[in-house]
């Protein structure tokens, strides 16, 4: 369906500092977790740019919490493509139960599923998708027109948060709903907006073909910031959040939370000379050698050779796709902290400031981050 946008404008207070996150995809500790990193408290605007949910664990948790926040009118999100759900109840979808019950069958996660759960229904064992849709149309109705009076976009004085993109020259109110929140590789496309465009979407890490990054992307030239993370969606992933000092400056600065121990890099190393990012969306390997630990694997479309964690295979056959991996060296100097995603007899895949990649000398000061409850 190509329904037009709904854009809701916003006066942003003065003297208020912004703060922006997108893509927590059902992650409540990461939410959690950066919201405490952030001292996040009344005085701030929070705004969150689309894909509250699916992917991770506790979609309903996160909404409802948000929900909370929201009330005390500090709290303002966006609809992400991640977040339509109440449009399935839209009778000029009827014909799509079917399709919407295989999506939430083969991810074993999300909204949809969440909602079942709390009811008693074995998501699994739901042949006809109608009639439960209608039973949680009853049971989850706050949730439900909460997120159906989304927008599409939030629009301020200065500046544009919208889930995944926009196109240049056309005004934002003639935009169509999936304009604004499914477009891929939003920042290669040649653009340069009046007021600042603050995306998600697209996970950051995906921009470059060598290296592992998450840290968000600012283009002062198009005048675009591209905060994705990677959260759920990446084993090394991080939630971002774009600090914006008030609503008239342009002096961006993040903060980012993961989950993983922080320990102290012992000894320098030199980084990779060269390197690869095997990635999501061209992720087929032909397995040279399999290990028990490492397998010797060729990047189908490249050609490039590189030993892959084998856990990260996703078949046992000799041709197969993978999870997200890199033999990228980071270059490192002794007293650096670093964040241990992985713990294996070669060495460590850590996190450097946001960057992933190997690290093969001693490690100390193991620090762990707070729980979240």
């Amino acid at each position: 369906m190509s329904d037009l946008a709904r854009i809701a404008y916003l006066a942003l207070p003065p003297g208020r500092r912004i703060l922006v996150m997108s893509d927590i995809h059902g992650n409540l500790p990461y939410f959690e977790g950066l919201l405490a990193q952030l001292g996040f408290s009344g005085k701030d605007i929070l705004i969150l740019d689309g894909d509250l949910l699916e992917k991770g664990t506790q979609s309903l948790a996160l909404l409802r919490r948000v929900m909370a926040l929201s009330a005390a009118g500090n709290v303002y999100a966006v609809c992400g493509n991640c977040d339509g759900w109440a449009r399935i109840f839209d009778r000029r979808r009827d014909g799509e139960d079917m399709h919407f019950l295989h999506y939430v069958q083969f991810k074993r996660c999300g909204l949809i599923w969440d909602m079942c759960l709390e009811l008693g229904i074995d998501p699994l064992a739901v042949r006809d998708f109608t009639p439960v849709k209608w039973q949680l149309y009853e049971a989850f109705p706050e949730e439900l027109a909460w997120l159906g009076a989304l927008p599409d976009a939030i629009e301020t004085e200065r500046f544009v948060f919208a889930h995944a993109g926009m196109t240049p020259g056309k005004p934002l109110r003639a935009h169509t709903r999936d304009e604004l929140n499914r477009v891929d590789r939003f920042l290669d496309r040649p653009m340069r907006f009046d007021k600042w465009l603050i995306v998600g979407h697209y996970p950051v890490v995906l921009y470059r073909e060598n290296v592992v990054c998450a840290n968000p992307i600012v283009d002062r030239h198009k005048r675009v910031v591209c905060i994705d993370g990677g959260c759920v969606l990446k084993d090394d992933g991080q939630l971002n959040a774009l600090i914006i000092p008030d609503r008239e400056s342009e002096d961006f600065s993040f903060a980012a939370y993961d989950p993983f121990p922080e320990r102290t890099v012992l000894r320098d190393q030199a980084g990779s000379a060269s390197s690869y990012y095997i990635r999501w969306g061209d992720s087929t390997v032909e397995v040279l050698e399999r290990g028990e630990e490492f397998s010797r694997c060729r990047h189908r479309r490249t050609g490039y050779v590189m030993d892959i964690l084998t856990k990260y295979l996703f078949t046992e056959a000799p041709v197969t796709d993978c999870n997200d991996c890199t033999d990228y060296i980071l270059p490192l100097k002794a007293g650096d902290r670093v964040r241990v995603v992985e713990e294996t007899s070669r060495g460590y895949f850590v996190k450097h400031e946001g960057t992933s990649g190997w690290y093969f000398g001693p490690l100390g000061g193991q620090r762990r981050q707070p729980e979240q409850k």
